[in-house]
């Protein structure tokens, strides 16, 4: 069965799609979309690593052994890619929106509907990716987010997943739902776009501190003892920050941080469980090509904590062990003997 097929949600609102980002989640999204009959294009910021890609016919960087549709259209060398467009795929690493998007404000078209599937939060403005954009294209424009337990190698197997499309928009939401809904991958809406950008930004923090203990061997039972309290705590500053608590008990919250935390693939617990067996942040981060978005994050969130004066122990545990030099077994010992207190 190919995607769309057996769905009563295909949408054909949408004829142009404009994908900014060459990553896996990128090319998922260009891949579902042209299966659903759109028009798609591909930019990325290296022409010549776009150029490479589509001489290669897969992503050979980030989702090799996966062939590329020859419907695809690529734009290496063109920042004109918005030129018809009527949808726009943000697929930018978080901590790179910004200059991206500077580039192509001269050919951003006013009210053309954006859907970011980034996770992360900028370090120098705290700002989220939906945040980042208005900043930067001013408020004429409509910006959903897509998130949730979305691993891009199961979703291009077309093995079932669940998102959600978040935006203080309905309309712009439904639309994002039926556009990307498929018979394998579901999406439901939600208007806490602060609760879901929120959350997938800091699960990554906690995937971090999860392969920490994988690498580490400290067993199940510490697992879950970090995945229960990270939840708390990454919703206790949600909260302070305006979005809604039960947005963390759902797929962007829960659902996301716990594929994270237990999926081999992920890149963010992959590198905590390199640190865990004993590198350094500094050897863990190279062993990978891969931007491991919860490192930048970390920081991200430790001054959010510090601003709104929420207690994120976990998530500072993470943080002195990657940039204050912190052993492993120091920052788990004072985990551990913290005060005792009622949970």
């Amino acid at each position: 069965m190919h995607l769309g097929e057996g769905c009563g949600l295909i949408s054909r609102m949408f004829k142009k799609v404009a994908i900014i980002g060459d990553g896996a989640m990128g090319t998922f999204c260009a891949m579902l979309l042209l299966e659903k009959g759109m028009d798609v294009s591909m930019w990325g910021y290296d022409p010549a690593q776009l150029a490479a890609i589509e001489k290669a016919g897969e992503n050979f960087k980030f989702l090799p052994g996966y062939k590329l549709p020859q419907a695809l259209c690529f734009e290496p060398h063109d920042d004109r890619i918005f030129t018809g467009a009527d949808l726009i795929v943000s697929a930018v690493p978080c901590q790179f929106i910004r200059s991206v998007w500077k580039r192509l404000l001269p050919y951003a078209s006013k009210g053309v509907p954006i859907v970011s599937v980034t996770k992360g939060i900028e370090n120098e403005t705290l700002m989220r990716p939906s945040q980042i954009l208005e900043d930067v294209l001013g408020g004429s424009f409509r910006c959903a987010a897509l998130s949730g337990p979305t691993i891009a190698d199961e979703l291009i197997r077309k093995l079932p997943a669940i998102a959600c499309a978040a935006s203080r928009d309905e309309s712009l939401a439904i639309e994002v739902q039926r556009t990307f809904s498929t018979a394998q991958f579901r999406v439901y809406v939600n208007a806490d776009i602060v609760g879901v950008e929120l959350a997938g930004a800091m699960k990554n923090v906690i995937a971090i501190a999860a392969g920490i203990i994988d690498g580490m061997g400290a067993g199940d039972n510490a697992k879950a003892a970090l995945l229960s309290r990270g939840l708390v705590e990454i919703t206790r500053l949600g909260a302070v920050m305006g979005a809604k608590s039960e947005t963390f008990a759902g797929l962007t919250g829960l659902g996301d941080l716990v594929t994270t935390c237990i999926s081999p693939k992920g890149r963010n617990r992959s590198f905590g469980e390199r640190i865990g067996r004993g590198a350094s942040a500094k050897g863990a981060l190279a062993a990978t090509d891969s931007v491991i978005e919860g490192v930048a994050t970390c920081r991200s969130v430790v001054a959010l904590a510090q601003r709104h004066h929420v207690e994120m122990p976990i998530t500072q545990a993470v943080h002195s062990i990657i940039f204050e030099g912190k052993s492993v077994a120091a920052a788990v010992r004072e985990l551990m003997t913290r005060d005792l207190k009622s949970e």
